[in-house]
């Protein structure tokens, strides 16, 4: 822990309330290398122990419902490696290990992973994209045996690894219990957090109807008849009866409930059986108050346990002749069980209505990000003005000053995903999220990178902007500048219907690539209502068509790494829009920013953007002032930099004789 001191050098005495709190009594350790070598040891033993041994065993990210962030007793594959990023698999054999993970944490699982690991670098020069090539492709993979448990790996990944896999003679099996759960002694308990009710002023549809809406859908289905059978009239045994949905974010969605079981994300561990008669939601019993098991009996929803869908699927509880309709990403012991003749695998319909926000949803949404960009401006000027007076603020301090202003906000729940708060090397890594005693000084000669959100009743929040205290040199201006104009370039794009968000990508990239640079991440993702940071089918590294309600992130960025790294991100929301020539009627589509805080022009190079490049950055500040400005009247500070940032001339000006630099303000 850093020294406390008494000059203008102590930022501690920029800290109060609850971030004083934590740094006086601090929360987490410095962070270890775990030795993995008895873990390790224990699986190996496992292994071989089974009926038939295995070869392999492979350890997803993943938990049951297929979550990208899961609870503290579903983080095997951190357990197993020591590897804490939130995507990555751990493939274990009889002599080593690996981990296979993409490029946003190259560098976090080098620092992490001890010496009985190796790093595979997926989608890198001559390496595989991912870990099922790299598995397919492993020199010793003939007649092997490889272990998963089945919940982990969903429907779509197993037929595809496994269809891989026997040219090879291998296979994937299942052992009955999950082999890190025998060797993980000290495993958390699973939460207990009770689930809540969501208002329909928030959702702006009740539970009732989206029920309708789904028993609509599966009666709409066509019956499972082969194109050989010699009737072509459905027996009972192949038309659709139900649904199950095993994905937390539409079960919360589609019964407007909402939990506190997963970090970030308001979830509960669930699974739910639509019918056409009967709805069965698979909750534990101590989740449930009186007030939501009355709202349930309410809504014609039956509880049981959790861990009762098993017997429920195994028995055929549902008591009907049929199908019932699974997604492609339902884990493969689901599909297991009920095996191929009583199921049907189709994309799931709940994402595709969770993707496309009614209005009140969009209105929602509307409201909290006006609030979170009230207090992205309060914590950008607090942080500007202590910087420039001198303090030395971490970026540590830098994220949960931001989490502080953004606790006093209406409606606010919690954060939508883990701070990235990251300066100089650091902002290299696009994930990268600081510790409390690992963490470095924002530096006044290099951009300084904040991505983060709030989770709020009426929406969830996900923003990003780059500035600098000092004097940018050329290089950081021109690839600021670079990625300033891919995001316009999104921002400004209008297109017919059926246009993909991955055929809109190249827009954010264009500018990039004339100087032969770009980023390896996605440019932008749909994101939820009050539910996960990531959501839905539609996105910029999609096939689906962008239609009217759907919402998605504009986030292109550059990354030198081991220098540092910049990137400007704000969410959209599809509309209609009216055009000159209306050629086809009125088919097509643009954008609608949410977002609202200002971009800091300091960086940028006027000269390389064009006359509209130029308006578009100035209209968007003045928006930004014009809209915030009423909700800062008690925050002088932070109406001074709104004003100033809001009217700055685009870059520097050049120094003067003598050294002497004038900044525009």
């Amino acid at each position: 822990m850093r020294p406390r001191l008494d000059g203008p050098t102590d930022s501690s005495s920029t800290l109060v309330g609850s971030a004083m709190e934590r740094k006086l009594h601090p929360e987490e350790s410095i962070t270890e290398r775990i030795d993995t070598s008895d873990r390790l040891n224990e699986l190996r033993n496992l292994m071989e122990k089974e009926k038939e041994p295995l070869q392999m065993y492979i350890v997803p990210s993943e938990d049951a419902h297929g979550s990208e962030y899961v609870s503290a007793s579903d983080q095997r594959r951190k357990f197993i490696s020591g590897f804490t990023g939130s995507a990555g698999q751990a493939i274990v054999t009889m002599d080593a290990a690996y981990l296979i993970t993409d490029s946003r944490y190259w560098i976090q699982a080098q620092n992490q992973l001890d010496s009985h690991w190796t790093l595979v670098k997926a989608g890198g020069p001559g390496n595989p994209k991912d870990w099922i090539e790299w598995l397919v492709d492993y020199p010793r993979i003939s007649n092997s045996r490889i272990g998963i448990d089945g919940r982990m790996i969903s429907h779509e990944k197993a037929v595809l690894v496994n269809s891989k896999l026997a040219s090879r003679g291998s296979k994937l099996v299942y052992p009955i219990q999950n082999l890190i759960d025998l060797v993980w002694k000290d495993k958390p308990p699973k939460s207990r957090e009770p689930v809540f009710l969501h208002p329909i002023e928030f959702t702006g549809e009740d539970a009732t109807s989206k029920i309708r809406r789904v028993r609509d859908w599966i009666k709409s289905q066509p019956p499972d008849i082969s194109q050989y059978s010699r009737s072509q009239e459905a027996k009972p045994s192949q038309i659709n009866i139900a649904t199950l949905i095993t994905s937390l974010d539409a079960i919360a969605w589609l019964l407007n409930m909402r939990g506190s079981d997963i970090p970030y994300n308001p979830l509960f561990h669930a699974y739910l059986f639509v019918g056409l008669d009967n709805v069965v939601l698979f909750l534990e019993k101590s989740k449930v108050s009186d007030e939501v098991a009355a709202y349930l009996q309410n809504i014609g929803v039956e509880r049981r346990d959790y861990v009762d869908v098993w017997s429920f699927l195994r028995k055929r509880e549902w008591k009907s002749e049929g199908k019932i309709i699974i997604s492609p990403q339902t884990s493969y012991t689901v599909f297991l069980v009920l095996t191929h003749m009583r199921c049907t695998v189709l994309p799931s319909y709940v994402e595709h209505m969770m993707a496309l926000k009614n209005e009140v949803e969009l209105e929602g949404l509307r409201r909290a990000y006006l609030r979170d960009g009230v207090c992205y401006v309060r914590f950008l000027a607090w942080l500007d003005d202590k910087v420039n007076q001198g303090y030395d603020i971490t970026e540590w301090e830098a994220a949960h000053r931001l989490t502080e202003f953004r606790r006093k906000a209406k409606h606010f729940m919690g954060l939508a995903y883990e701070n990235i708060s990251a300066s100089g090397p650091n902002a290299a890594l696009p994930h990268y999220s600081p510790k409390k005693y690992e963490t470095e000084m924002i530096s006044r000669n290099a951009p300084y990178l904040n991505d983060s959100g709030g989770q709020y009743l009426d929406g969830t929040c996900d923003t990003t902007r780059t500035v600098h205290f000092g004097r940018p040199d050329p290089e950081q201006c021109e690839a600021y500048t670079r990625v300033l104009q891919g995001h316009i370039a999104i921002d400004s794009a209008v297109f017919p219907e059926g246009t993909s968000g991955h055929q809109l990508d190249v827009l954010a990239r264009r500018a990039l690539w004339k100087d032969g640079l770009n980023y390896l991440h996605g440019t932008g993702h749909g994101f939820g209502s009050f539910l996960t940071v990531h959501e839905g089918p539609q996105g910029f590294s999609s096939n689906v068509p962008l239609v009217p309600g759907h919402v998605v992130t504009n986030e292109p960025g550059f990354y030198n790494v081991g220098k540092w790294g910049m990137r400007i991100e704000s969410a959209l929301i599809v509309r209609r829009f009216k055009t000159r020539g209306n050629f086809n009627g009125d088919i097509w589509l643009g954008f609608e920013r949410l977002t609202c805080v200002p971009i800091q022009t300091r960086m940028v190079k006027e000269s390389m953007l064009t006359k509209e490049e130029k308006q578009w950055l100035k209209d968007h500040n003045s928006r930004c002032y014009d809209i915030l400005m009423p909700y800062l009247k008690d925050d002088k500070r932070a109406m001074n930099w709104l004003r100033r940032e809001s009217q700055r001339q685009i870059g520097l000006a050049n120094p003067a004789p003598g050294g002497l630099t004038v900044d525009w303000g």
